[in-house]
C-alpha cells in the first residue's frame, strides 16, 4: 500500500473580505498546493466576509475578537489555543489587522507569513496598511509598487522575505484601482506560491 505524505495544516488569519483567503482556495483547487490544506479561518472582526468564505469552502472558522476577550494577552492565549487544537503548522495572515506580540510570534517562529502590499521596505511597518500603503506608493510618485510575502517577526513588516512580485503604477491610478491591481498582478500570485514553498518546507522537515 502506497502511504501517502501528510499535509501541511494552515490556518489564515483574516480581518475583511477575504480575497487573500480565497486566492489560496483558489489555488488549491487547482492543485497548486499539494503540500498543505487549509483547516482553519479566524477572523479578529465581527462579520467578516471572509468567514462566509470560509463556509462556503467547508473550512471550520471562527471570530476571536480582542475586545470581546478583554485585552491582548487573552485575545493571543485564545489564538494559541485554537491553533494548538487544529495542529497548525503554518499561520498565514491575509489581511489580518491585528498587531501580534513577540511572544506570539517567537512561538511560532518562521511558521507565520504574511502578505504586504508594497515591495517591502518601502511604504511599510507600523500604520501601513490597507489603502494607506497605496496613497503613499501614489503620493511619492513612485513609478512601481507591488506586494510582499514575509515571515512575521516582532517587527511589523520587519521579517524575512519569501517573495516579491513588482506592478507598474499607471497615470491616472487612484489608491482603489492601484489596490485591485496589485491585488490581481502580485498578491494573488506569490501568496499562494509561498503557501506552497513553506508547506512543502514543513512536510520535509517532518518526514526527515
Amino acid at each position: 500500500m502506497i502511504m501517502l505524505s501528510r499535509k501541511a495544516r494552515i490556518a489564515v488569519l483574516v480581518s475583511g473580505g477575504g480575497t487573500n483567503l480565497q486566492a489560496i482556495l483558489d489555488a488549491a483547487g487547482r492543485g497548486e498546493i499539494p503540500d498543505g490544506e487549509v483547516t482553519l479561518v479566524i477572523s479578529d472582526r465581527a462579520g467578516a466576509y471572509a468567514l462566509e468564505r470560509a463556509e462556503k469552502a467547508g473550512i471550520p472558522s471562527m471570530e476571536i475578537n480582542k475586545k470581546a476577550c478583554g485585552g491582548q494577552m487573552l485575545f493571543e492565549e485564545k489564538l494559541i489555543a485554537a491553533l494548538e487544537e487544529n495542529r497548525t503548522d503554518l499561520i498565514v495572515l491575509a489581511g489580518f489587522l491585528s498587531i501580534l506580540t513577540p511572544s506570539f510570534t517567537t512561538r511560532y517562529s518562521r511558521r507565520i507569513i504574511n502578505v504586504h502590499p508594497s515591495l517591502i521596505p518601502s511604504f511599510c511597518g507600523a500604520g501601513y496598511y490597507g489603502l494607506k500603503v497605496h496613497e503613499a506608493a501614489l503620493g511619492r510618485g513612485v513609478k512601481v509598487t507591488g506586494a510582499t510575502v514575509h515571515f512575521v517577526n516582532e517587527i511589523p513588516d520587519g521579517g524575512e522575505i519569501i517573495a516579491q512580485k513588482a506592478v507598474d503604477i499607471l497615470p491616472g491610478d487612484t489608491p482603489e484601482i492601484l489596490q485591485r491591481r496589485v491585488m490581481k498582478q502580485a498578491e494573488w500570485v506569490i501568496l499562494p506560491k509561498s503557501v506552497e514553498t513553506i508547506s512543502r518546507e514543513i512536510v520535509s522537515r517532518s518526514e526527515r
